[in-house]
């Protein structure tokens, strides 16, 4: 699929840049541009690989000129660029909006400009039922991405969408919390022990995307059907494989955050396909004829059920050690987890 093609990555220098280039680099791909504001991590990221398919470029998705620049002659575009932390969106909520939601506006513009043939937009969970002004600059992130789609002629970009949970260990999750109260012998503080997660690796994150990027027409929206763990349970796992035994301390629902992560609303459950190991949510194309919004609905709507982290499969404790002994993140314990 990327033999001879240029990959243009918006906030390459994350989790998610990294996984990709661990898995392109040795494949037949020409080039990899590496889209973000942070010079520091660019340059780690050019002295961890060394390898002339990366070319990095500085800039940021809210200057349209930057984003512009950056994407002259490439095929395709995996928008990951975001502000992510639920905290400090909370209380920026307009910066929020400017990378989030305009930033995505101008990818996309960008794209449609330069002729890119697919670009693939990163979003979370948080977009469904939001609650909070992280997820709400997501959902309408989502909506600007299926709105410009609409607009885009046959043979034009076609713009997809991917929507995941939290990433088991990535930064700022609960897993390295937990091991760092473990490591420095503080009690482990749990907000809601039923609280459910959905369990995703990096690398099946990277594996939605790129199924996203293979099989999407325009417009779509594709979730990865993944198992779950209540947050008490991975507690438990996790001092089982450090081998202790320590208090729980309950400190509550924290603000903005959910009982359980909610990958497809009731609505688009009602219309999602399901492919196996994915479901794909094809795009609303109802033109501007807003009679349509008012005069016909769908029972289907009111009849379904959404698709969460309550009812997904559940994870047993020894399934969560498995999943967590798999992680990359892992191996970067081993050695502490082994004195123990």
């Amino acid at each position: 699929m990327f033999e001879g093609k240029k990959l243009l990555i918006t906030g390459g220098t994350g989790s998610f840049g990294n996984a990709v280039l661990e898995g392109l680099l040795n494949s037949e791909i020409e080039e990899i541009r590496i889209f973000s504001r942070d010079e520091k991590k660019q340059n780690d990221m050019r002295t961890q690989y060394q390898n002339d398919k990366i070319k990095f470029y500085i800039g940021d998705v809210r200057d349209f000129d930057s984003v512009n620049m950056a994407m002259k002659n490439v095929d395709f575009v995996f928008h990951a660029a975001a502000l992510k932390q639920v905290p400090s969106c909370e209380f920026f909520p307009l910066e929020a909006t400017k990378t989030n939601v305009l930033g995505t506006a101008n990818v996309i513009k960008a794209a449609t400009i330069n002729q890119v043939k697919k670009v693939i937009c990163l979003s979370t969970d948080k977009a469904a039922y939001p609650i909070n002004a992280m997820g709400i600059s997501k959902a309408l992130m989502e909506k600007v991405a299926v709105a410009e789609s609409r607009n885009i002629g046959e043979g034009g970009t076609i713009i997809c969408v991917t929507r995941y949970g939290n990433v088991m260990a990535s930064r700022g999750s609960v897993i390295p919390l937990f091991f760092d109260q473990i490591k420095n012998a503080d009690n482990m503080t749990v907000t809601d022990p039923n609280m459910t997660r959905f369990m995703m690796s990096l690398e099946e994150a990277v594996d939605l995307v790129l199924y996203a990027f293979k099989h999407g027409n325009q417009g779509d929206l594709f979730v990865q059907k993944a198992p779950a763990s209540t947050v008490g349970d991975l507690a438990v796992a996790i001092q089982e494989i450090c081998r202790v035994k320590k208090e729980v301390k309950i400190i509550g629902t924290r603000h903005g955050e959910k009982l359980y992560e909610t990958l497809l609303t009731k609505e688009e459950y009602a219309k999602a396909e399901d492919l196996g190991d994915y479901f794909r949510v094809p795009a609303d194309n109802r033109d501007l004829n807003y009679s349509k919004y008012f005069e016909k609905g769908d029972q289907a709507f009111s009849q379904n059920d959404e698709y969460h982290s309550h009812n997904t499969e559940r994870l047993t404790i020894n399934e969560v050690k498995e999943k967590i002994l798999k992680l990359s993140y892992f191996s970067q314990l081993n050695e502490y987890v082994g004195k123990q």
